[in-house]
Parts: structure tokens; sequence; C-alpha cells
């Protein structure tokens, strides 16, 4: 398989995950291209296509992780939604809520543990089977299992730590940081 056809082929996957685990579009499509550049500088080194799409995830993720490291992701999202509720029209207030909301669960996502962070991804959003992310991972399927149950159990508890979830008189869902008052 030629380096254009594996583009092809995982392209949309690869962005989609990317997206889910740094939360911010414009930053996803760099650490995609990333991605496939280092896919195409290694093709020739890999021996077994059968671990083709566990080795292009693999990629990926450390490319998440460099930008996490890098200190990079800090208040992407915060400028973000300030910059948008400046310029928002009345028509698009629902658009903005929606990605608040989105990105407010996004944020707290982040504070998972990379491990299961990873694992819950792939899993709830990406809905690879237990063997694929075990592939990509290099660990076992019963670990996998683990992963994500702790994965859930871990983000259920930060939720309701961290958000209030409540519905707003239009009953459109809405996720607010909990404020500590005095």
């Amino acid at each position: 398989m030629d380096f254009w056809e594996i583009y092809d082929l995982h392209y949309g996957p690869v962005r989609t995950f990317v997206s889910k685990m740094v939360g911010d579009e414009w930053m996803a499509d760099d650490l995609t291209q990333d991605t496939f550049i280092k896919v195409q500088e290694n093709l020739n080194g890999l021996k077994d296509d059968s671990k083709l799409m566990p080795w292009i995830f693999r990629i990926a993720r450390n490319r998440c992780l460099d930008y996490f490291r890098s200190g990079a992701a800090k208040n992407k999202g915060q400028e973000l939604t300030h910059s948008l509720q400046k310029s928002i029209e009345p028509v698009a207030q629902m658009q903005l809520e929606q990605h608040q909301m989105s990105q407010c669960v996004q944020d707290k996502i982040c504070l998972l543990p990379e491990t299961l962070r990873v694992a819950l991804v792939l899993s709830d959003t990406m809905e690879m089977t237990h063997q694929e992310i075990a592939d990509i991972l290099g660990i076992t399927v019963s670990n996998v299992k683990v992963r994500i149950h702790r994965a859930r159990k871990a983000f259920k508890k930060i939720l309701e730590q961290e958000c209030t979830l409540e519905h707003d008189e239009r009953s459109v869902m809405v996720c607010e940081p909990k404020t500590d008052a005095p």
C-alpha cells in the first residue's frame, strides 16, 4: 500500500482522535499533518502491514503528548471562547453554547491521566474494539478493559466535582465549572 492510500484510509479516524485528545480543531489539523509526515518518513521501516493502524495511532498519540508537554495547550480553549463571545450574533448563540459545553467536557477529559484518557477516547469516541486499543497501546485486552472502566469512573467523579450540569430555560444542557464561593 502506498502512502496516499494509507493517508486516504486513515486520515479521518486519526484526525478525529487527535481532535478529541487536544480539544483544539486547528491544532488537531497541525498534529494530524505532523503524524502523517512521520508516517511518510518512516513507512519503509514498517515490516508488518497488519501493524499499520496501531503504529499510526501510536505516532498520533505521541504527537499529542509532545503538544501537551510543550505547554502550548494552556488557555487555547479559553482564548477561542472569549473571542467568539465578543463577536457573536444572537442567531449563533446556541452554537456557541454547544461549543462551550463541548469545550468544558473536553477540558475535563484532559484532566484524566494520559493512560486513562487515551483508552477512553479510543473506546468511546473512536469506537475502537478492545483488541484494536490493545494493539495501539501495546497492552493486553484485559488491561484495556480495566483502563476504560477506571477512565469512566474517574471522568464521572471529575464531572461531579468540577461541573454543574443543568438545563436552562430552553431545556439546553449547560455545563458550568463549579465556583468556590466563600
